[in-house]
Parts: structure tokens; C-alpha cells; sequence
């Protein structure tokens, strides 16, 4: 059995939130390590632990009858998978309001779009949101960068012995989030439709979308398109970064870019099994711009995310504004960067700090003002 790695930032971000709220949702991909994570802090938790997963039908079979099932519990009460029984967030409303009641909710979740909307209107004010990504590179281990890279986050898919066994496990991720998991969401399109799209998002990957292009190479329709990457994005499969654009003279770009989230999905899709095969492809660039920006984000959970880009070709990877500082990304799978004309206009146009020049080397220096190259394991460190 693969190690297990601590996740010891979330569990702390549970603990804190369900300190100041009655329910917590823990949000992620399928197989992302939610399930294992939320048993860790169960060890951790004083008071009684009330466990359903929804995918177990005797765990279903007790919540035919929700109310009785529920009202009467006390400690944490924890629902694996409960975008399966949404109709549950107009009860947990009127069990965390009872007076005098002492009952946690921590819920769990592998469809963010729907189970935000429908928590959200019943649960104002009483729930709190906490994403769980795949392992990022500080869980792993600094040292571990190239394997993440490669395989990607995925518990069963970064801890296996081997890239082969873990192509395998990524293989069948793929088909069985194709043919279970999305019909089990109520979503009516055939695997083989999906697949194909999440292919062609897969050699798009770090570019700005073209929903009519899309469209017209899948026959497909704009909205059908769109569709799909709902779809796509609300189950963490994919992340679509929009631009930033002010009120400048300069024709900006407003279509957003789509990245696949988990490099080692996207690797998958692309028939890529190794790393040598990784650094003989076009897309390599692409997949380490891909694979930086999940660390970056992750660095930054709270701050504004944008890229941006002018139609006369000066464009920024990312741009990360928090506590009123802009700081820009520029992200290059190069051992010496050089300083262009585009990073000096976005330090002009959109007031930033500093830009910071993410390569995977390991060593820091500047090559501008306020322009700096370091290497992703030292900007994490």
C-alpha cells in the first residue's frame, strides 16, 4: 500500500472552519483524497464522528428517511459524495438552526457548480467552502517536482512505483469519469462525445479559447461547447482563466484560456507516458505553464486570478492581485529567461509590483528591475 502523505494545511483549514461555521464543504475531484483526508481529521476530532458515504447503499438506505436518520446525532456528522442526495441542504438549514444544537456538518463533494448553488441558497451564512486539489508540490516533497509533474497529483496515480502503472491508473480514471462518474450527475452526453472534447481541450491546452474553432471541429454548436466546459470545469477536470482588461486604449483579449488542471491527466490525453516523451513534445512548454499556475494558485487561494493580453501580441501568464498588489507571472521551461518587451509593458500597463519569471531551476536572480527569474521549488520553499 502507497504511503500516505500528510495533508496537515486542510486538515487545519477544517478545523478552523468548522470552528466558526456548522457545515463545511470539502470540495475536489473524484479519487483527489477527500474521503482519506476527512478520516485523518476524524482521528483528530473531540466528540462523537457520524459517518455516510452515499455511495454505499446502506448508507443511502438509512437516508431514505433524512430527518429521522439525522436530527437526533450529535459530535461531527460527515456525508461522503452528497451531490447525489442535493435535496439534503433544505434539512441540514433546519438542523443546524435547532436551538442549542451542538452537531457539525462536514459535507463532501465532487461537483462544485451545482452543490455551491444549491448549498449556497439554502446554507447562507451557515457554510464554508474548502477546495481540495490532487497533492500539490509541497506535500510531496520539493524534490519530487519532476514526478508530479509527470503523473500528476492524484494519490493513486503520484504514489505507485512506477510511470507506467501510473499511466494505467490514470487511464482508467479517465474512462471511468467518462462513463460513470458524469451520468451519475444526471448529465445525458455519451463518454465517447466527452472524451473526444476533453482530447481536443487537451491540445488546446494554455491557449485562449475559440468557441466557434471548437465547435466547428467537433460538429458541435457554441452552446453545446459551452456546455461541455461547464461540464468540465465544474468537476475540476478543467480550469479556464480569464483575462484581465481595464479601460486602456490597447484591443485586449477576452476569451479565456483553458488549462486541464492535473498535468498528468493532460499527459494522458495527450499519449504522453514519460518524461523524455513529455520534453520531446510541442505542448511541453504548455503542460509546465500549466503545472506552475496550479502551484501559484495554490500559494494564493484567496487572490484575483486573471492573464492578460493585447491583440498587438503583449500578453503576462498570470496576473495575482491581493491585499491591493499586482504581482505578474511569466512561466518558462528555460534554465535563462530573457527579458521581453511584453514583461515590460505589463509592469507599465497594469501597475505591478514585480514580475516574477517561474523556470525549473532552483536558483534566483534578477535580469531587470523589478523582473526576477526563480525557479519554482525556491518561490514554493
Amino acid at each position: 500500500m502507497p504511503k500516505l502523505i500528510d495533508r496537515n494545511e486542510p486538515k487545519d483549514l477544517i478545523s478552523l472552519a468548522l470552528n466558526l461555521h456548522p457545515v463545511v464543504a470539502v470540495l475536489g475531484p473524484r479519487q483527489c483524497g477527500k474521503t482519506t483526508l476527512c478520516r485523518e481529521f476524524q482521528k483528530t476530532f473531540r466528540g462523537p464522528v457520524h459517518t455516510f458515504d452515499l455511495e454505499d447503499p446502506e448508507d443511502l438506505a438509512k437516508l431514505e428517511r433524512p430527518k429521522l436518520a439525522l436530527e437526533n446525532l450529535e459530535g461531527l456528522i460527515v456525508i461522503d459524495e452528497i451531490q447525489k442526495r442535493e435535496e439534503l441542504f433544505p434539512l441540514l438549514r433546519v438542523l443546524v438552526d435547532r436551538e442549542n444544537s451542538s452537531a457539525k456538518f462536514l459535507i463532501l463533494g465532487s461537483a462544485s457548480r451545482e452543490l455551491i448553488k444549491q448549498s449556497s441558497e439554502s446554507l447562507a451564512g451557515r457554510i464554508q467552502y474548502i477546495e481540495l486539489t490532487p497533492f500539490s508540490l509541497k506535500e510531496v516533497g520539493l524534490r519530487k517536482n519532476t514526478d508530479l509533474w509527470v503523473r500528476g497529483g492524484f494519490p493513486l496515480s503520484f504514489l505507485v512505483k512506477s510511470d507506467n502503472e501510473s499511466q494505467q491508473w490514470r487511464k482508467a480514471f479517465i474512462s471511468t469519469f467518462l462513463e460513470r462518474d458524469i451520468p451519475n450527475l444526471g448529465i445525458n452526453i455519451p463518454a465517447k462525445t466527452l472524451r473526444r472534447f476533453w482530447t481536443m481541450l487537451a491540445h488546446y491546452h494554455g491557449q485562449t479559447l475559440n468557441y466557434a474553432e471548437l465547435a466547428r471541429s467537433i460538429g458541435s454548436t457554441d452552446s453545446s461547447i459551452r456546455r461541455y466546459l461547464d461540464i468540465l470545469e465544474g468537476t475540476f477536470m478543467i480550469r479556464l482563466l480569464h483575462p484581465w482588461f481595464e479601460n486602456i486604449k490597447k484591443r485586449q483579449v477576452k476569451s479565456p484560456k483553458v488549462f486541464i488542471r492535473d498535468s498528468g491527466i493532460l499527459h494522458s490525453l495527450l499519449g504522453l507516458k514519460n518524461h523524455n516523451e513529455i520534453l520531446g513534445h510541442p505542448k511541453c512548454g504548455a503542460s509546465w505553464e500549466g503545472h506552475c499556475l496550479e502551484e501559484i494558485i495554490r500559494k494564493f487561494p484567496n487572490a484575483e486570478k486573471h492573464f492578460w493580453a493585447v491583440h498587438s501580441g503583449a500578453e503576462l501568464d498570470l496576473m495575482i492581485e491581493e491585499d491591493g498588489k499586482r504581482t505578474g507571472f511569466e512561466i518558462k521551461y528555460s534554465s535563462s529567461p530573457k527579458v521581453t518587451r511584453s514583461m515590460h509593458q505589463a509592469i507599465e500597463t497594469l501597475n505591478l509590483n514585480e514580475i516574477k519569471v517561474i523556470t525549473p531551476g532552483k536558483s534566483s536572480f534578477p535580469i531587470s528591475e523589478n523582473i526576477q527569474v526563480v525557479g519554482l521549488e525556491k518561490f514554493l520553499a
